[in-house]
């Protein structure tokens, strides 16, 4: 039936490009790693577990593997109806990301004004991981996927989408776009329950580029309250912490000089009455009242050739954790290092080092190392490895 599906949209896709005034991109970027870990845990969970070292084909090293579809109608007048189409797979395995829904990265339509912006409903990122993260190492910076914050606790790698959402995104005025989105929560007496707002602005002029993001997740407490088709579901795989009412925000900015650039960026997340975090690709039980972060992070680039650039990056993240057992002030340090060659605009290789210690966490396994969603470590640090090759299409 998936199948079915896939071959009707493209087929209706490759139809509607021959209007004159209307336009059908097929785009997609394959990437793939073979990563190095050491301290991997044999029993993720469990305090004490041992640890070995391995090595593993991944997908998504530093871009999220996908295909999508984009296009656009002209409607005259300065104004477009617009749809993006945009499905996560696996390139190690070719496995469906987001436990298999067809377009579980993006689904959106809209119309575009050349003079008041647009406006879209569906699927879609929040302003943290469409602005921020741009001045990141994570999200939409060099270092992509594996570089994200502890649980990716501020929504910068694009790995949560929000979903029945309507998007409305400014025109740039010297330099400066703002947006604002909504996501309902399609919950019926309970409009409350895992809605979602984020907002946004970014101001780009010369070597200087701003931003500054807010998202907050509604959720109602308890188990026999949890909502499936909300705006932010763990029900496809697609939540990072499970729980109560979360917020986030955040500022960057970043410098560029010939052809180095520096960025520092600074964000905070807290999620009440938590129940689990993402680590090592799968959702871990944190049972608690309180978990909160500060992240901060300073990153640079600098390209050698126009084809060769070295890289670097530093975070600091401040942790608090509060049970009805405990109270912990966990605290990482994440240094990464990268070396990228450029085949072409499309086509690239990159070599990168990662490496994360935890203080603070007293044994609780959930604070253990940890980087994406690669098998987290059975202490307190991790050292990785990682050789990718990646294209553009």
């Amino acid at each position: 039936m998936r199948k079915t599906l896939l071959a009707a949209a493209i087929s209706l896709c490759w139809t509607a490009s021959s209007y004159a005034q209307s336009s059908v991109t097929l785009y997609g970027i394959i990437d793939t790693a073979v990563i190095y870990a050491n301290n991997q845990t044999t029993n993720p969970g469990k305090a004490g577990a041992p640890g070995h070292s391995g090595v593993e084909m991944d997908s998504g090293g530093i871009s999220g593997t996908r295909w999508g579809l984009r296009g656009s109608e002209d409607l005259g007048g300065g104004l477009s109806a617009i749809f993006t189409l945009e499905d996560g797979f696996s390139s190690a395995n070719g496995k469906l990301s987001n436990s298999g829904d067809l377009f579980g990265r993006q689904a959106f339509v809209g119309l575009s004004s050349k003079t008041y912006g647009s406006i879209t409903l569906g699927r879609q990122y929040s302003f943290m991981s469409q602005y921020l993260s741009a001045m990141s190492a994570e999200g939409l910076g060099w270092a992509g996927n594996l570089a994200d914050h502890p649980f990716d606790n501020d929504d910068m790698i694009r790995h949560q989408s929000i979903q029945n959402s309507v998007r409305y995104e400014s025109q740039t005025y010297r330099g400066l776009t703002a947006g604002t989105m909504y996501g309902f929560s399609n919950e019926a007496g309970q409009f409350s329950n895992d809605r979602a707002y984020s907002a946004g602005a970014k101001y780009a002029n010369g070597p200087v580029s701003l931003a500054a993001s807010f998202l907050q997740i509604n959720r109602s407490v308890g188990a026999a309250n949890v909502n499936p088709s909300g705006a932010v579901t763990n029900g496809d795989s697609d939540a990072v912490i499970t729980g109560g009412s979360q917020q986030i925000w955040g500022l960057g900015g970043k410098y560029d000089f010939g052809p180095a650039s520096i960025g520092l960026v600074w964000t905070h997340s807290s999620t009440t009455d938590v129940t689990s975090v993402y680590q090592g690709g799968n959702l871990a039980p944190l049972v608690g009242s309180l978990l909160r972060f500060n992240n901060f992070e300073v990153n640079g680039q600098y390209f050698v050739t126009r084809a060769l650039s070295l890289s670097a990056s530093y975070t600091y993240t401040d942790g608090r954790f509060d049970s009805a057992t405990s109270s912990l002030s966990p605290k990482w340090h994440e240094a990464i290092a990268q070396a990228d060659y450029q085949f072409s605009r499309r086509t690239d290789v990159y070599l990168e080092s990662l490496y994360q210690t935890v203080s603070g966490g007293r044994g609780n396994p959930a604070f253990n190392a940890s980087m994406f969603n690669v098998t987290q470590s059975s202490n307190n640090r991790q050292l990785l490895f990682v050789a990718g090759f990646r294209h553009r299409f």
